[in-house]
């Protein structure tokens, strides 16, 4: 196994969860994840990983005073389309709690900047999805020159708070096709807490397409799967994926690290490496309500690969930075 050139010091970000970072043809490493407030969209760029922590992060975008809008602003995601960026999201009208859910919905803003920490990020509304239902964690990615999504999203009729769909695209803000569900909660290390596939992660790589995702609830029981199909199959089609039936990547007692999850991909800066950024505590005793609990911090490790082309998690590396164990928001 290699050695990268350029070791990670973990955490790489301290009190985002949900963390995504792009790394773009201009060097920079662009990053954003859930802000502990969920009142806002927040975006920091750095050279180098390490250097995320101490870069100016810039508030690109603000929730709305009252309407679909207004509340509990989860998990942006950056991507870039067409000579443009977007950022996915999701937001929800109020804090209740129905059909043993929240009331999200997935959101999309655009901006033409080369820089999006700068210019104007326009709303591009709301991304339907066929079902007027809780839905969130939207990514996307291109393969063989086409756009596709990958969601979250509660179907009424199927046990469970969410489960994991894919469907092509017309534009960055509108499905193609009829949404296809890959996989719902099922396996026991899914269903702890609560019902939950949410997420998604694409990787391509080896001739392959690969989906993490993340079960159960939020705390020591959140782990991740994974989803593997052949990069040649029809992406759209059920039967072209396999699940696997254990996690892939969970806590880590012995190393400190609990709930490790909502992930996503990047690559080393040489480009010779794959790179894994998701969220874990580093305790388990939360004080308050653990929605606000806001020390979930980013992290980052590389993946490694078997010869069969598949990648190999391993397991939460240690700190090797000062993380906050209080209930504050740092300043």
């Amino acid at each position: 196994m290699r050695t990268m050139a350029e070791e990670i010091l973990n955490p790489i970000v301290l009190q985002r969860a949900d963390p995504f970072v792009y790394k773009h043809t201009d060097g920079y490493y662009y990053f954003t994840g859930s802000y502990p407030l969920y009142d806002r969209i927040v975006l920091r760029r750095a050279k180098h990983l390490n250097d995320l922590q101490e870069a100016k992060e810039v508030a690109v975008w603000w929730k709305h005073e009252n309407g679909p809008l207004s509340q509990l602003i989860w998990a942006p995601e950056i991507h870039r389309a067409n000579g443009k960026w977007y950022i996915y999201f999701a937001a929800a009208p109020d804090t209740n709690i129905d059909d043993d859910t929240f009331n999200h919905r997935i959101y999309v803003l655009e901006n033409a900047s080369d820089n999006p920490l700068e210019g104007t990020w326009v709303e591009k509304g709301e991304l339907k999805t066929t079902m007027s239902t809780f839905s969130l964690d939207a990514t996307t990615f291109f393969h063989k020159g086409e756009q596709y999504l990958v969601w979250a999203q509660q179907d009424l009729d199927i046990m469970g708070h969410s489960n994991l769909y894919i469907s092509k695209m017309e534009n960055p803000w509108t499905l193609a096709t009829e949404p296809v569900m890959l996989t719902k909660p099922e396996l026991t290390w899914e269903i702890q807490g609560f019902w939950v596939n949410e997420g998604p992660a694409v990787l391509i790589k080896n001739g392959k397409v690969f989906i993490t995702y993340s079960g159960s609830a939020t705390g020591v029981d959140y782990c991740m799967g994974l989803l593997t199909a052949n990069a040649e199959d029809d992406l759209l089609n059920p039967a072209s994926w396999t699940k696997s039936q254990e996690p892939v990547f969970q806590s880590c007692p012995e190393n400190g690290q609990y709930g490790p999850g909502h992930n996503s991909f990047t690559e080393s800066e040489d480009g010779k490496d794959t790179i894994l950024v998701y969220h874990a505590r580093n305790y388990t005793e939360l004080v308050g309500d653990p929605l606000y609990e806001p020390n979930r911090q980013a992290r980052a490790q590389k993946l490694d690969w078997d010869e069969q082309g598949n990648p190999i998690f391993g397991v939460p590396v240690p700190d090797a930075r000062w993380t906050p164990k209080t209930p504050e928001v740092l300043k």
